[in-house]
């Protein structure tokens, strides 16, 4: 007896089992056309009988109606799309978003209910970042100081042409502009009216969902920044090292978004410091002369 058998077990030859395992097509129904077995749906209810139906669901159904929404989706949805799907009102639905918001928060669930870009969105909890990363096997995202500076000078001025970008960051930024495009993080918006008809570029909705901002008005100020501890200033430079001649996007190991926020801080500070340089240097250079003294004249 084989050691793959066991006492008392009947052992079968190989065409047996080749033939449990691929069993031999009917000729008979060689010819014959299969039948529909699937049923056809029934068409969507009309929104005015969901709505009607929909008064009567009491709060906590209204409430798991919600997270189950928010669950199926991968991007975040938005008070409107919510109305639409359950044909709850908008008042009700929000406080269902803020139960929600209670049950799954930082500290208490492994995910997170997080207003973003427009919409509620369910995301890990950032202590648990890492091991969803080792799980998935999938490095976090992380851009480079060129990238982070060049976004940056779009975000805080957009609508902004190329030329513009380049006049603050003082080198060309062609290849950066084209890689954040293609990672959508920005987005054109059409064309500034002047000589040339440059193309405006302005941030996207990717670029608030990857940064997790409701909207533009949460970006940090430059104020927040220097109001920031010389143990987080010391935090931002260790975690956002400039890399020496690269003018690309990178992906490598490196925090996530919260990091790469910081990084877009200290990012704009230096933005807004060669702005100012600039402009007292050209102030110096158009700044009218003092009038002769008598004796010189």
């Amino acid at each position: 007896m084989s050691t793959s058998e066991k006492p008392g077990s009947v052992p079968f030859s190989e065409a047996e089992v080749q033939s449990v395992a691929a069993p031999p097509a009917d000729a008979e129904l060689e010819d014959v056309e299969p039948a529909e077995i699937d049923e056809q749906p029934p068409e969507f209810e009309p929104f005015e009988r969901l709505a009607q139906r929909s008064r009567r669901l009491p709060a906590e159904r209204v409430r798991t109606v919600v997270e189950s929404l928010l669950f199926v989706t991968d991007k975040p949805v938005t008070l409107d799309q919510l109305h639409e799907a359950t044909g709850v009102e908008r008042p009700r639905l929000e406080e269902a978003l803020a139960q929600l918001g209670e049950i799954h928060r930082d500290g208490v669930s492994g995910i997170v209910l997080t207003e973003v870009a427009g919409g509620w969105q369910f995301r890990t909890e950032p202590e648990s970042g890492e091991f969803v990363r080792r799980f998935l096997r999938v490095k976090p995202q992380r851009l480079t100081r060129a990238a982070l500076e060049t976004l940056a000078i779009i975000a805080y001025r957009q609508p902004v042409t190329r030329p513009e970008i380049e006049d603050v960051r003082g080198v060309d930024s062609g290849a950066v502009v084209k890689a954040l495009l293609e990672r959508r993080l920005i987005k054109i918006l059409g064309k500034k009216d002047e000589v040339g008809r440059p193309i405006l570029y302005g941030t996207s909705r990717e670029f608030l969902e990857f940064f997790a901002l409701k909207d533009l008005s949460a970006l940090p100020t430059l104020r927040e920044f220097h109001e920031l501890s010389e143990e987080h200033r010391t935090l931002v430079d260790k975690e956002a090292p400039a890399p020496a001649g690269t003018e690309v996007l990178v992906e490598e190991s490196a925090p996530g978004a919260e990091e790469a926020m910081e990084a877009l801080e200290q990012a704009m500070e230096e933005v807004e410091a060669r702005s100012k340089a600039a402009a007292a240097s050209l102030g110096a250079e158009t700044a009218p002369r003092p009038p002769p003294e008598e004796s010189e004249r």
